[in-house]
């Protein structure tokens, strides 16, 4: 089901972003975790030519995401 914000502006914005299941919309999920990335600077600027190496650092960062995620809480 997607999860995208309807045109008609009937309820106030605060209300619009709410979708009738009662959550949030999950673009805002996606933003936040491309913000995130981007502070890798070698994925906000791809260097790489091939593929595999570019998905290799995409990884990367997650996992130093994670871990910092990780240890800040625990």
């Amino acid at each position: 089901m997607p999860h995208i914000r309807p045109a008609d502006k009937k309820e106030g914005d605060r209300e619009g972003a709410v979708h009738r299941h009662g959550g949030w919309a999950r673009r805002w999920v996606v933003e936040r975790t491309h913000s995130w990335l981007n502070r890798s600077r070698r994925l906000l600027v791809r260097w790489e030519k091939k593929a595999e190496n570019y998905l290799a650092f995409i990884q990367l960062a997650c996992a130093q995401l994670i871990f910092f995620k990780i240890t800040a809480y625990g």
